[in-house]
């Protein structure tokens, strides 16, 4: 009597485990068929372009020569212009910007006290020079962008700045 009542026990759980496994079962169908619409198609799309969004490039290298350097707008004209509220003397529009690529050479600028550097300049006479300031430079010599990339400054602050550089390496 005690097998009948095993086998009884064996065969109501077995029972059990059948439906709770054709209810999983079920579940599972049911979900697949809701959810392989566009619906699924679009969030995964969507998710796709998030993730190459967040992992494309910062930037890239350019190297002086390049012909592709020209035809890239430079970071200077890329980014918006800085307000001025005031008009700056030389000294302080050379703090401010100038200084970010003549005290270190950045770009083929000649360094604010080199007299060696800022004599080829120099000698191809003061129009020359003020165009190179005021309108830009690219050359084999190096790039200067437009009034130092800060297209909101005024001419006249441009060349203060241009002349107090060329008093600090004057003879």
């Amino acid at each position: 009597m005690v097998e009948k009542r095993d086998q009884q026990f064996f065969d109501s759980f077995m029972l059990l485990v059948g439906i709770f496994v054709g209810i999983v079962a079920g579940i599972l169908l049911f979900g697949d068929l809701i959810g392989e619409g566009d619906g699924a198609q679009a969030e995964e799309g969507a998710g796709q372009s998030a993730i190459v969004e967040r992992i494309r490039p910062i930037g890239e290298v350019a190297l002086m020569g390049d012909p592709t350097l020209a035809a890239a707008p430079s970071a200077a004209a890329a980014a918006p212009p800085v307000a001025v509220t005031s008009t700056l003397s030389g000294a302080e529009l050379y703090d401010q910007l100038c200084a970010l690529c003549h005290a270190a050479g950045i770009g083929g600028a000649p360094m604010l006290t080199d007299l060696a550097g800022w004599r080829p300049r120099i000698e191809q006479g003061p129009e020359v020079l003020r165009d190179h300031v005021i309108s830009g430079y690219q050359g084999s010599a190096g790039v200067m962008p437009a009034k130092g990339g800060r297209t909101d400054l005024s001419d006249d602050e441009v060349l203060a700045a241009m002349q107090y550089m060329l008093d600090q390496v004057s003879p």
